[in-house]
């Protein structure tokens, strides 16, 4: 082993349902605008046009079923998203075969500072001050494909406070999960670790401290998230 000139940094490692062992996170890609209806509300055409990713680091995937509102922002909003874990990866994956590279999948939510992002935008800059920002994706536990087969359709749903503000169906996904995997690995060398954070449907909107997220997708649970 090395010596370290500083002292090594934690490995983000989430909660495996029904298991002892955690799921060690190397990276995480999010794509963009994957359902028709999002990418209305955000003023964009629906068309399927090719994938657009950013990513997160891994440490800001958080399990606390706890939000601290951010510093710097005055309009923080929810995005509820599947999230897809890999087991393994490399380049070119063929579609066809890009599934036996996924070790699970859970919930997430994808909390983004709209109107840094916004700014972003305008100035046409990178959005990481609007997405990558501390504990910006809580996530639940992660559930094995062993159990739960390899969902291509079924209900997501958000609720703010009792109220339903996000409601869709996988099957609504422009971009399906194996074609993103093969999509990214043709751009990047997809490793264990690496998690897609899925896009989100249409009712995209605020928080506020001491509001509560409830999410659930079909076959995968639920998770309940309080703004701190």
């Amino acid at each position: 082993m090395p010596d370290y000139v500083t002292d090594v940094p934690p490995v983000t490692a989430l909660p495996v349902a029904g298991q002892q062992g955690a799921f060690p996170v190397r990276r995480v890609y999010c794509i963009g605008r994957n359902y028709a209806a999002h990418a209305v509300e955000m003023g964009h055409d629906p068309d399927r046009e090719p994938p657009f990713f950013f990513q997160k680091n891994p440490n800001n995937l958080d399990p606390s079923g706890t939000f601290p509102y951010p510093e710097h922002t005055s309009d923080v909003h929810h995005e509820a998203e599947l999230a897809v874990y890999l087991k393994s990866g490399g380049k070119s994956i063929p579609v066809d075969d890009a599934l036996e590279h996924v070790y699970g999948y859970g919930l997430s939510l994808d909390m983004t500072r709209r109107d840094l992002q916004g700014e972003m935008k305008k100035m046409g800059r990178p959005w990481e001050i609007g997405k990558a920002f501390e504990r910006s994706a809580p996530v639940g536990p992660v559930h094995p494909a062993a159990d739960v087969g390899h969902p291509s359709e079924g209900r997501l749903e958000l609720k703010l406070n009792g109220d339903v503000k996000q409601e869709g169906d996988l099957n609504q996904m422009i971009w399906k999960v194996p074609e993103m995997i093969s999509y990214l690995s043709e751009y990047f060398e997809l490793a264990p670790g690496d998690v897609i954070l899925s896009g989100t449907p249409s009712g995209v909107g605020p928080v506020k401290p001491g509001d509560t997220l409830e999410m659930t997708i079909d076959g995968l649970g639920s998770m309940t998230v309080t703004v701190t």
